[in-house]
């Protein structure tokens, strides 16, 4: 498909007309809706200009939105926070996979080729599939990333709970 003069000055006026990308490829006819965006955005139209009580709604819900997930985010870090200050964990308690249920925590322990490989089976915390002391482990702050730690190299906060346990 090809655009020729008639096409592209029907785009203009039908685009300055406030007509979506859909109803002005239907109305020229033979060219897709994408087709009807890329022209337009080649040719430079201006954006769709959103009405005041579009943007005034869409404004509303996302104030709304946001308050939600900054209630969300404290909750969370409260959460992991008192696992922190917390130190009692409870002893280990070896289990195969077989013997897991939801409130075992499925911590691997060793690696799944070794003949002593288990779970760790302490009680893992509501909504979670790990203990504390292995939540800590696998918790990872949300914007924050840290320098990647080596495979065997344990975090200092953890290993205090680890020895303090």
């Amino acid at each position: 498909m090809s655009w020729t003069e008639e096409k592209v000055a029907k785009l203009k006026e039908l685009w300055g007309k406030g007509n979506t990308a859909s109803q002005i490829a239907e109305i020229i006819g033979g060219i897709s809706r994408n087709a009807v965006i890329g022209k337009a955005h080649r040719l430079n139209l201006s954006a769709k200009i959103k009405t005041r009580t579009a943007t005034s709604n869409q404004n509303l819900n996302n104030s709304k939105h946001e308050n939600n997930i900054q209630l969300t985010k404290r909750g969370r870090k409260s959460k992991f926070r008192s696992l922190i200050i917390d130190k009692d964990f409870e002893p280990e308690n070896p289990k195969q996979l077989e013997e897991l249920d939801e409130n075992s925590c499925k911590w691997p322990i060793g690696h799944p080729d070794e003949k002593l490989f288990y779970f760790c089976g302490r009680s893992s915390l509501k909504d979670f599939s790990y203990c504390k002391l292995h939540l800590l482990y696998a918790y990872q702050p949300k914007g924050k990333k840290d320098e990647v730690a080596e495979k065997d190299e344990v975090p200092e906060f953890i290993e205090k709970k680890i020895q303090s346990a």
